[in-house]
């Protein structure tokens, strides 16, 4: 009995200090033998942190199951999450759209990198950032996180809902500044007229946003000097051509 206690007494710090962690080296996804400095990593179980050093390595304390975000200026942020606790190699897609921002100088190539393959590389499960774990998984080989290949065209549908917020913007603020009875205490017009000149005259959103802020006064004001310069038959709008029966 006193021999196990003794037994137990002597293994507890063992198990009290030790501490299990994952290692690798982070790597530019498309210059394989480039090697990342100073990519910070988190692990976003136990909040722990830390960089990868001149050589593109890191240390940090996990256990299986955890993930461990990879972030850096210039790069997609990704995240692993650990199947098991094996060296490994990270490749990091550089962001297509902030390519000016990244700062070259701050990379250094790995003169000890002859190859950018793992040969350890294990299966782990690879997730995309934004804290939804319900999104589908994808597995590949531990040394490159596998770019999402829907992020263009979300990257496209995020582009297209602001152009269409923006015109929408625009053209409201049209519609409180080009009204008809601004144009009226410009101009006088009144009726068939004032209805055509609205029509022909409507500042379009490209000249709106060529000039911050719009002078809406003064565009009338020179659109009306415009409009005594056409022919009565032109400040007429044309009636579309009627189609034939079939």
């Amino acid at each position: 009995m006193y021999k196990l206690i003794i037994f137990l007494l002597l293994a507890l710090p063992m198990g009290v200090f030790a501490q299990t962690v994952t290692t690798g080296t982070v790597f530019d996804y498309s210059k394989k033998t480039l090697s990342l400095p100073g990519v910070s990593i988190r692990n976003l179980n136990s909040k722990k942190s830390t960089s990868t050093n001149r050589e593109g390595k890191y240390t940090i304390a996990a256990n299986i199951g955890d993930l461990i975000e990879f972030s850096a200026v210039g790069y997609h942020t990704d995240t692993l999450y650990l199947t098991n606790l094996l060296n490994r190699t990270i490749y990091l897609p550089v962001k297509s759209n902030s390519l000016k921002d990244v700062d070259i100088t701050a990379v250094r190539m790995n003169s000890q990198v002859t190859d950018a393959k793992d040969p350890l590389a294990e299966k782990y499960t690879l997730l995309n950032t934004g804290g939804n774990l319900n999104r589908k998984r994808m597995t590949d080989k531990v040394g490159g996180l596998n770019l999402n290949l829907g992020y263009g065209k979300y990257k496209r549908q995020q582009r297209k809902e602001a152009d269409l917020e923006e015109k929408e913007m625009y053209q409201d603020e049209i519609d409180e500044n080009f009204t008809p009875k601004a144009i009226t205490d410009l101009t006088k017009l009144e009726g068939e007229e004032l209805k055509n000149f609205m029509i022909i005259y409507r500042p379009s959103i490209e000249a709106v946003k060529a000039e911050r802020p719009f002078r809406y006064a003064f565009y009338i004001s020179r659109a009306f000097a415009a409009w005594k310069k056409l022919s009565p038959q032109e400040r007429k709008l044309q009636d579309l051509p009627k189609l034939k029966a079939n």
